[in-house]
């Protein structure tokens, strides 16, 4: 028996096969946090996907927010994503260098913007290369055009409604970091922030979700899922350190036909910088 994929994912043959498609859109949008010691822009420069630009997840955001990362208006995401050639109708790949671990930010966040046909790369840039697949240093000029965005604001979570999530428990809370870090027993990488999690969340370690940079099959999503305390008839609520892998649960998700799910954008580094913010610890 086969199993079954997620509809949001192509794989590298996929990829491959149509790098000549003018329709089809590549994007870069590997990003890194400090520890992982990897620089994304100079491996862009050094080998990307042939036609693949790169999508600055720190520079197409809301730099006024304080907030890393955080969403930018329709218009400015519309005016950068349009810059690099890309408009809502194309077919668009996005990839990072692991698989699966920030490519599915860029690939919620265009969605939530109106784009209508967007994947995340299975295997990522590693996999790729991993594979002898083809690669340049070679950087494309792409053609401007428009991006008309369609904002769906009810994808995003803000900080009041996040507030009333904890105090009513009207919607489930997915949280991505990694375990240490939901229970307290390991530090923030980012200074000045509380450890732990919000009241009632459930932890679902972003990595839980891939093997060898490839989501897992949808049989094997549901089960990380539910036995994590999640319940998928019910609305959820992802949560992340601030806001990237906090998509990788929404992927999940949406892969499983969930569609009363919402991300909260301040993430962690919103509600762990906070004094007035309750915190517990443990693992529950």
């Amino acid at each position: 028996m086969t199993e079954q994929k997620s509809a949001f994912v192509v794989s590298a043959d996929w990829l491959e096969q149509r790098l000549n498609d003018p329709t089809i859109k590549i994007l870069d949008a590997s990003w890194y946090l400090p520890a992982q010691k990897r620089d994304p822009k100079a491996e862009y420069a050094a080998a990307h996907i042939p036609g693949a630009v790169f999508y600055d997840q720190d520079v197409i955001a809301d730099l006024t927010s304080g907030l890393p990362h955080t969403i930018p208006s329709p218009a400015a995401l519309a005016d950068a994503v349009g810059k690099l050639g890309i408009s809502e109708t194309d077919t668009i790949v996005v990839y990072d260098g692991p698989g699966i671990f920030t490519a599915p930010r860029v690939w919620w966040l265009l969605r939530t913007m109106g784009a209508r046909s967007v994947f995340v790369l299975n295997g990522g840039m590693d996999g790729w290369k991993a594979e002898g697949r083809p690669v340049t240093a070679d950087v494309p000029a792409p053609v401007a055009v428009q991006f008309h965005p369609q904002f769906n604001a009810g994808a995003v979570a803000s900080f009041a409604e996040m507030i009333d999530i904890v105090a009513t428990g009207n919607r489930q809370i997915a949280d991505a970091r990694g375990a240490a870090r939901f229970t307290g027993d390991e530090a923030e990488p980012r200074p000045g922030m509380r450890s732990g999690h919000m009241p009632g969340a459930k932890s679902l370690p972003s990595g839980v979700f891939s093997t060898g940079g490839k989501l897992k099959s949808l049989d094997a999503l549901r089960e990380t899922i539910e036995s994590a305390g999640i319940d998928l008839e019910k609305p959820v609520v992802t949560t992340c350190g601030s806001g990237i892998t906090a998509a990788i649960i929404m992927l999940a998700l949406q892969s499983l036909g969930h569609t009363d799910n919402k991300l909260y954008d301040g993430s962690w580094s919103e509600w762990g910088s906070r004094a007035d913010t309750p915190v517990v610890t443990g693992k529950e």
